[in-house]
């Protein structure tokens, strides 16, 4: 059983626990029931200095359109003492450009993460028809660039070292569920997404929802997990018919990992109860919470979520019709604009 900490509600998280989490640690070992992934490594120095320099703009290249000048030569020299925003450093990356160009040719689409994270909350910089769809390196770029959740990865010197792109597809998010296992025991199943959905309120839905998601861990995810500490939280999106699933992520039993509809207390009861009667902990469905009312305290309301990491309403704006290097350029201009009038 695993060593723990804060009075039993977290497992001891060592450094070779958390980086049993990177990607391409886990990822091996699911392939066959995970969304068909490429991963891209090392990435150099210049990269992270790229994501973590100031403002968003797209490396030089990446773009898959040329991208033409609206200046013409009747312009005003005027115009030249005006100030222009540009960034410090110009960031140029060929040899990713290619490689992630070559993962679009083979997916279609694809959407990215790092080691540990994805930038889930920066959904908004791309067409909200389909969200984290990326078909060029300036997409993949743009949605690291604008994201915070990756800051996380950032942070970490030792391990920040791959790219990954994923096949894109579109998800319904109501069929998306996370599931947390404690101690080599499945203690509990929650609703991904905070939206009322209502087929989820039906009884033998849940039931079916339960029934499923024990067999899919019992059968693939608990003997395909193979480091030590089986302690983890694992997301799956279920098939339309839930009677099958995908694994989407692996996730640290940890403080930083979301329990959504549970609190981690109220999981290490049950973890309590279940070490109590071990018999029944093996074979007991465990409990399925859901969103059972559109007046449900953690239901979002179809308000689209991380909307507290969006831009004000005028940069979606100044977006609408343009590719990411005029919409970049024009943003700059107008920042540079404001920054002048509140001179004056």
């Amino acid at each position: 059983m695993s060593t723990v900490h804060n009075n039993g509600i977290f497992p001891t998280l060592t450094p070779s626990y958390i980086l049993a989490f990177q990607f391409s640690n886990w990822y091996p070992s699911f392939t066959r029931v995970s969304p068909k992934s490429t991963i891209i490594r090392p990435l150099g120095k210049d990269f992270k200095d790229y994501l973590e320099s100031d403002s968003i703009f797209v490396p030089e290249g990446s773009e898959d359109v040329i991208v033409e000048s609206t200046l013409s030569d009747d312009d005003d020299d005027d115009d030249e003492h005006e100030d222009i925003v540009t960034p410090e450093r110009h960031f140029s990356f060929p040899e990713l450009d290619e490689r992630i160009r070559s993962a679009i040719r083979e997916y279609e689409a694809v959407f990215p993460k790092l080691n540990f994270s994805s930038p889930k909350d920066a959904s908004w910089v791309l067409p909200a028809s389909s969200p984290l769809k990326c078909t060029s390196p300036a997409d993949v770029y743009v949605l690291l660039k604008s994201s915070d959740f990756i800051t996380y990865d950032l942070s970490i010197q030792s391990v920040f070292d791959e790219l990954v792109l994923r096949k894109w597809y579109p998800v319904d998010h109501g069929r998306e569920v996370r599931c947390f296992v404690r101690s080599d025991i499945l203690l509990g199943i929650t609703q991904r997404d905070t939206n009322f959905y209502d087929f989820m309120i039906n009884p033998e839905v849940q039931k079916t929802i339960r029934t499923t998601v024990y067999r899919l861990w019992e059968g693939i995810v608990r003997p395909s997990w193979i480091f030590p500490q089986k302690d983890y939280v694992f997301d799956l999106l279920l098939t339309r018919d839930l009677s099958s699933g995908h694994v989407i992520d692996l996730n640290p039993y940890a403080p930083r990992t979301d329990p959504l509809l549970f609190t981690y207390e109220e999981l290490c009861e049950v973890l309590s109860k279940a070490i109590e009667d071990a018999s029944a902990s093996r074979t007991f469905l465990p409990e399925l919470r859901v969103i059972d009312s559109p007046h449900h305290p953690a239901a979002t309301h179809n308000m689209p979520a991380y909307q507290h990491n969006r831009v004000p309403i005028e940069a979606l704006t100044l977006s609408e019709g343009r590719s990411i290097v005029e919409f970049g350029e024009i943003w700059q201009e107008e920042v540079a604009r404001a920054g002048r009038e509140d001179d004056h």
